[in-house]
């Protein structure tokens, strides 16, 4: 499957626009931590473009969301470690890979930074570093449903916090217009 191809078919399935730009968010951050690795970004970002393909179709069944993602994505040819990445990102398989753990914590860290651009001043990814995610971080009430615990799983890629955020925001920056943000 090409990234083309992924890409219709995120458009094709998810029509809330702030999903869509969540999914490319995770894509770019999963790119970034493949380079990080040394290895193919390509596999990382479908991973990471696809992960919630299945998202508003299972929104009120939460124990069937990657599920039908990998239903909806059987006919295609994709390896099968991008499935079990997907999987792994809602605990439906465990995760053992880099790829697995590394879709496993970008997801909700994708979605705190995002957060924490919105409400900085001048709501842009740009004007945002480190010490200000480290502050909203460690604030438990701002963006309650980024598990700080699930992002803290970045020690099983060989990462501390500060290195996994830094390298989030990186990617993210890197797709700011593409984000409106």
């Amino acid at each position: 499957m090409t990234r083309q191809q992924a890409l219709e078919l995120v458009e094709q399935h998810l029509k809330n626009r702030n999903l869509v730009k969540h999914c490319l968010a995770v894509e770019a951050c999963m790119r970034e931590f493949a380079a990080h690795f040394g290895l193919d970004p390509e596999p990382w970002g479908l991973a990471g473009l696809l992960h919630d393909l299945d998202y508003e179709y299972t929104v009120e069944t939460p124990a069937e969301h990657t599920e039908r993602t990998a239903e909806m994505l059987a006919g295609y040819a994709l390896d099968g470690e991008i499935i079990h990445a997907i999987k792994a990102h809602n605990m439906r398989v465990e995760p053992l890979s880099p790829m697995d753990h590394s879709l496993l914590t970008i997801d909700p860290a994708s979605g705190f930074i995002i957060a924490c651009a919105l409400m900085h001043p001048d709501r842009k990814l740009q004007s945002l570093d480190l010490p200000f995610l480290k502050k909203r971080f460690k604030e438990k009430s701002f963006a309650k449903g980024a598990s700080r615990e699930q992002m803290a799983g970045c020690i099983k890629l060989g990462m501390d916090v500060d290195a996994f955020l830094s390298l989030c925001l990186a990617a993210m920056q890197n797709i700011a217009s593409e984000l409106g943000l």
